[in-house]
């Protein structure tokens, strides 16, 4: 895939919490969405440029267009409208992005470009006063699709294991689980009976089709949660994964918790290939 980083901040962590959920709103699948966003980590005053409460947002997808389209729109109609909000570049290296540069025309000639040692910011006419926005940021080769699934013997078991997991590898720098609150139950395999849909619900996997369908599912089985990881490169991935299994083993629930694995889609999804046992046999 190909990712950027963002650096959003605002008047306090009531507006700044409006601007990201707005940002990061329908973007946890490529397959419908086109991108794939999520809160990389939150920001105290003394990270950010402004010197505000701050968050660094990554985003993912398929192609650079369509990534660079994305971050306009986004950018243009979920920060450029949210109260005292402003945006920074998160990164650095890679190809130039239009960050600023590509919605400073909403200031209809009373924009105003100024640069600070060599990076450019603009200054957009709003009526709470102006948006800053920096010119350009930057995007890189990524990784997305990363994922295991908890199989468990009940929702419950189910769902503290995966927020355990969930907080883990909030704590791993590079990555983000896009989905609602880190979590999937919607887990997918390739293709469908009807024609023109890419991806269809998994149905070895799902409890209540045990008995109408081959199923991998172990007895005792009665909920599935998948965790699904995009991360900038392939050591950040890896070690997500790592830390998200070993926290979901390790709480409370982990009596309930009957077995850990993954969509492997027959090795076909990409050309990284995360192996569990070896993942684990590095922690």
């Amino acid at each position: 895939m190909k990712a950027t980083r963002i650096v959003v901040t605002a008047r306090n962590r009531v507006w700044l919490s409006h601007a990201v959920n707005s940002v990061t709103g329908f973007a946890t699948s490529v397959i419908a969405c086109k991108v794939e966003a999520g809160v990389e980590k939150w920001l105290t005053p003394s990270q950010t440029p402004d010197g505000r409460e701050g968050a660094a947002i990554l985003l993912f997808a398929m192609s650079g267009n369509q990534l660079e389209a994305q971050l306009r729109d986004r950018v243009g109609q979920c920060l450029l409208t949210s109260p005292t909000s402003a945006v920074f570049s998160g990164m650095d290296e890679g190809k130039a992005v239009a960050l600023g540069k590509a919605i400073r025309y909403f200031g209809d000639g009373y924009q105003i470009s100024k640069k600070l040692g060599n990076r450019r910011y603009w200054r957009i006419p709003v009526m709470d006063g102006e948006f800053v926005c920096e010119d350009v940021t930057h995007r890189i080769d990524s990784i997305g699709g990363g994922n295991f699934l908890i199989i468990a013997k009940d929702i419950d078991s189910a769902l503290g294991a995966a927020e355990s997991a969930v907080a883990a590898i909030d704590k791993v720098a590079n990555t983000i689980t896009p989905f609602p609150g880190g979590v999937v139950r919607s887990g997918s395999k390739v293709g469908s009976k009807y024609r023109g849909l890419i991806a269809s619900t998994n149905d070895a996997y799902c409890p209540t089709l045990r008995g109408l369908v081959p199923t991998n599912l172990p007895h005792g089985a009665n909920a599935v949660l998948e965790i699904v990881i995009d991360g900038l490169d392939e050591s950040a991935v890896g070690d997500a994964m790592r830390e998200g299994i070993v926290a979901a083993c390790s709480g409370k629930w982990s009596e309930g918790i009957l077995e850990i694995t993954a969509s492997n889609f027959g090795g076909k999804l990409g050309p990284y290939h995360f192996h569990l046992h070896s993942l684990i046999d590095c922690a």
